[in-house]
């Protein structure tokens, strides 16, 4: 029976594992500015909108554009810039253990995300410095569950598919990984997130 080779990539989604994202927050928040009731201001920010902005297809005017279009509201950048990225909580438990791995393996951050929540996030997460590469969907214009985005991942963290472990709070992108020969896992927790790395000896 073949070994099975050791980690030497370590590929981490950025939504509900480095940061928690509460959209009912945001939906909320964004429809008390706009005089909507957080149902009726979900359901016009549900749809096309959200994937042209991860993939890059609109810039931060363009997103504040299009979330106020659809709002019926016109906010200042000023304005509507911390309202949109107002519902995220750095995930603190977190971090320390992925710290630890820096320099042990490489790591590679692999979000669906926009412009807008990038630039906020960045300052936040000054551990993503120290990552090897972020493939971020707005950046390289593929968004998971697409196997482009994680081949280029893995062209970024130089290592076979089989030796790259990937973190996702989504079944459905730990799926799409796991299709690729990638060892996927649902993430829940940090001390789950812990023991699940123990077992892969990092």
């Amino acid at each position: 029976m073949a070994a099975v080779p050791a980690v030497k990539a370590l590929l981490l989604d950025l939504g509900n594992v480095l940061v928690f994202h509460d959209n009912a927050r945001l939906f909320a928040r964004l429809a008390a500015r706009a005089g909507l009731a957080p149902e009726e201001a979900s359901r016009r920010l549900t749809g096309a909108g959200w994937t042209a902005a991860n993939r890059g297809l609109l810039d931060a005017e363009g997103i504040r554009r299009d979330v106020c279009g659809a709002l019926g509201v016109d906010l200042p950048m000023e304005e509507f810039a911390p309202l949109w990225s107002s519902h995220f909580t750095v995930h603190d438990a977190v971090l320390p253990r992925v710290e630890g791995l820096v320099g042990r393996v490489k790591l590679v951050l692999v979000s669906n995300t926009n412009a807008l929540h990038v630039a906020y996030l960045k300052p936040l997460l000054p551990l993503l410095q120290r990552f090897d590469a972020l493939v971020l969907s707005c950046e390289v214009g593929a968004v998971k569950p697409e196997p482009a985005i994680y081949r280029l991942a893995l062209e970024q963290a130089g290592c076979a598919p089989d030796e790259a472990a990937f973190f996702d709070d989504l079944p459905e992108f730990v799926d799409a990984a796991r299709a690729l020969g990638l060892r996927g896992f649902v993430f829940t927790d940090a001390p789950a997130f812990d023991a699940r790395l123990k077992s892969l000896g990092l």
